[in-house]
């Protein structure tokens, strides 16, 4: 037998697809440079930034210790990007991670040796820590819900998904599909086609950092909301799933959102869907919780969420302070 020492570890494809993050790029590379288990080898591809992103990038990875290359090239956009960095990787697992985002040092080696005892798992998942534009720990996921492990579908099916930065690809799981150019919500079209291909294995603990900021897509709702619904309609025939139970679905997922909407500011939008999906409603609860939030100011809802950050900032610290006792433990 091997001995550990000497024991093949496993090879992992990281791939940062960079766009206009200059203020963050450097952090996200260092994070992945310090992982303790490190990949085989990292791409960063540039997407047409018109910031500073590829001089820092180019700059820092002079200090990398494995192969690394970075290429830098006109907007394509991200779900392009993806694809152009899947086709030029090898080994067995692949991984992205947003320039503006970054992984805990142990990130890699928990998802590898999470998917080698999971061989019908076609991705890990893992919790994430939500951190402002000043690396203040805001917020984590973990509080947000509990993610089944194994069968995703029924809870991506709700629309609920997971933070991109803490996942890990089955490299072959991902060679029958790709991610599709024409949609803005490019993760959420690519976990439901795997979905129906395998288990996805969830890791309980928070092993990476999801930047949310005044740029991010995801809070824009009235758009990435209606691209999830086209999303659905694109797979379901593929799942075996029958118009009647999509719409059923779709109707109940559509009354869910309106606290969402509600949240992020987006009163007009949660209205409409309050009232045209009402049939979507779980419990007579649900909907007294709904017509109060609608009726409640908000600036109420924005008070609330500042001090559920502050307070959050305070137990957590920032992320310095989260890498640092990550590698003091180790």
């Amino acid at each position: 037998m091997e001995s550990p020492e000497t024991e093949k570890r496993p090879e992992v494809f990281a791939v940062v697809p960079s766009y206009n993050h200059a203020p963050f790029v450097e952090k996200c590379l260092r994070s992945i440079m310090g992982q303790t288990l490190p990949p085989a080898r990292l791409l960063v591809i540039d997407d047409g930034s018109t910031d500073d992103s590829p001089k820092i990038i180019e700059s820092v990875l002079r200090d990398c210790e494995f192969e690394c290359d970075l290429i830098a090239r006109e907007n394509r956009g991200l779900s392009a990007t993806l694809n152009e960095a899947f086709a030029l990787s090898s080994g067995e697992f692949f991984a992205y991670l947003g320039s503006d985002d970054v992984w805990l040092p142990d990130f890699l080696d928990e998802q590898t040796r999470l998917l080698n005892l999971r061989p019908a798992a076609v991705l890990a998942f893992s919790h994430a820590y939500v951190i402002d534009e000043r690396d203040r720990i805001v917020d984590s996921t973990d509080k947000w819900t509990d993610f089944a492990d194994g069968d995703l579908l029924p809870t991506l099916l709700q629309g609920s998904v997971f933070s991109s930065p803490g996942v890990l690809y089955r490299r072959s799981a991902l060679e029958k599909y790709r991610w599709n150019e024409a949609s803005p919500l490019e993760d959420y079209e690519m976990y439901l086609n795997l979905a129906g291909a395998g288990e996805f294995a969830r890791n309980r603990k928070i092993l990476c950092g999801w930047r949310r900021h005044g740029v991010n897509a995801s809070t824009d709702l009235p758009k990435m909301f209606p691209e999830l619904i086209k999303a659905q309609n694109r797979v379901a025939p593929s799942l075996g799933i029958s118009p009647d139970k999509l719409k059923s679905l779709q109707t109940k997922m559509k009354f869910d959102a309106v606290a969402n909407f509600v949240r992020h500011g987006y009163r007009r939008e949660a209205s409409q869907l309050f009232l045209r999906n009402f049939g979507g409603a779980s419990s007579v609860q649900q909907i007294m919780r709904n017509v109060f939030r609608l009726l409640v100011p908000q600036s109420l809802f924005q008070w609330n969420r500042r001090r559920k950050h502050n307070a959050a900032a305070e137990r957590f610290g920032n992320l310095d302070d989260v890498m640092h006792s990550h590698n003091e433990s180790k």
